[in-house]
């Protein structure tokens, strides 16, 4: 009785289920066009905001209203809103083919054809070319469903040449498209704009609001890739604490990711105040990954603290990293950082130290007084550079057996001055590492 029961119960599901799916089908054979865009921008507003589950939803509603377009009736664009859909969804990541498909058969006149023109242009890679009409296009349509999406492409075509247009059609689209895909492609692509053009406070700015509006979006990898360079490049100028804003409205995962990507970046680049300041953040952060982080911001902790008179504590760092843990990259870095740490604190030959040889006996000079005779005086303030030198005694120079080795910060000055560009050159010549920690 039971086993009947439940195979009555999953015939009566499945007719139930074949009878939805016949309906659904219909239905979608009878829904106007407009409606059908409602329902893929709703989905796509959906995944910038975070619901990724909803990309599969959104690549069925792209085929479904290819399909749907492909068989109406022409007068169905008797609809201005349906004509609207079309030139959305072509804008929206749909068939460029399809809007070429009906422009072609419209003997009504239903679509503008200078609107058509000008984005077949645009889906066919030649937008520059039209890069003007596509301004003027997006003023004339302000007021009209299709105006954000023509003022985001406009932009889009105007990004290299001319970036400060390019920022005033994302502003716009931003502006008249709260909270949409709209508005997170625009932010984002502003975002790129101040980090090429070297826009430091608009960066600052558009950083802060991405990471408030839209860290979820499947796009947020590119976000963090231009947040770090913006932070790294200009940390002078942003400054610590400002940095520190924008990563803090971050969940603590992505917070604590950010800071990793900064502290090894600002490593490589020199910033080594910057890159310290990123792995202690890094290492407080609380999230889902702490352990294996924690010991990645350690990592780059140590990473910085190579070229600095810290080098004795920041070489124990580098060992304590097993290697499982580190990308090829970042291997590579440890052992360029290791051979510099180790030459660091290696001690002096004290045979090095005496400068005397039987060809510059009679000169009476050291190499060092021969170069130092050419050099100003340090300006008030500073420090003399050669102050810190080993001594070189004017009458005689040290033999090896009174020869002492050098304090380790007046030894390791001409190698620190070399250790950050060593670890850039080294990174140059690394491969990509496309994988964030």
């Amino acid at each position: 009785m039971r086993a009947f029961r439940t195979s009555f119960l999953l015939l009566a599901g499945t007719m139930l289920a074949a009878t939805i799916s016949g309906h659904a089908r219909a239905a979608e054979e009878e829904l106007a066009p407009y409606k059908m865009l409602r329902s893929m921008q709703f989905v796509q507003d959906s995944v910038v905001r975070g619901d990724h589950s909803a990309g599969e939803m959104q690549r069925y509603l792209l085929g479904a209203i290819d399909k749907r377009l492909r068989t109406v009736d022409s007068s169905i664009f008797e609809d201005p809103r349906n004509v609207d859909a079309t030139l959305i969804y072509a804008m929206s990541g749909g068939n460029p083919a399809t809007l070429e498909y009906l422009v072609d058969r419209d003997v009504q006149g239903y679509f503008d054809n200078r609107v058509a023109e000008v984005l077949r242009k645009y889906l066919n890679g030649k937008g520059q070319m039209a890069s003007k009409t596509l301004v003027e296009m997006a003023k004339e349509y302000a007021s009209k469903p299709i105006g954000p999406y023509l003022a985001l492409v406009a932009g889009n075509t105007l990004m290299n040449a001319k970036p400060e247009e390019a920022l005033k059609m994302y502003s716009w689209a931003r502006l008249t498209s709260p909270g949409t895909i709209v508005e997170e492609a625009a932010l984002r692509r502003s975002l790129s704009i101040a980090v090429n053009a070297g826009l430091v406070e608009e960066g600052v700015k558009f950083s802060s609001l991405y990471a408030r509006r839209f860290l979820h979006s499947p796009y947020a990898s590119q976000f963090a890739d231009l947040f770090v360079a913006l932070a790294v490049d200009n940390v002078h100028v942003i400054g610590l604490d400002r940095i520190r804003q924008v990563a803090e409205v971050m969940e603590p995962d992505r917070r604590q990711a950010i800071y990793l990507r900064i502290a090894r970046q600002a490593t490589i680049a020199g910033e080594m105040e910057l890159a310290s300041m990123a792995a202690d953040e890094a290492a407080k952060v609380k999230g889902t990954e702490t352990r294996d982080r924690e010991v990645l911001a350690n990592f780059y902790s140590g990473l910085a603290g190579v070229p600095s008179d810290n080098v004795v504590k920041a070489a124990e760092g580098l060992d304590m990293v097993p290697d499982a843990m580190l990308s090829p990259k970042d291997k590579m870095l440890r052992d360029a950082a290791r051979a510099i740490a180790e030459e660091v604190l290696r001690e002096p030959d004290p045979a090095s130290l005496t400068q005397e040889t039987p060809d510059n006996k009679s000169a009476g000079n050291s190499s060092i007084d021969a170069d130092a005779a050419g050099h100003d005086e340090p300006a008030p303030g500073q420090e003399d550079p050669l102050a810190t030198q080993p001594a070189v005694a004017d009458a005689a120079a040290p033999t090896a057996d009174s020869a002492q080795p050098s304090a380790p910060d007046t030894a390791i000055d001409p190698i620190i001055t070399s250790a950050r560009s060593k670890l850039g050159e080294i990174d140059k010549l690394l491969e990509k590492d496309s994988t964030p920690p």
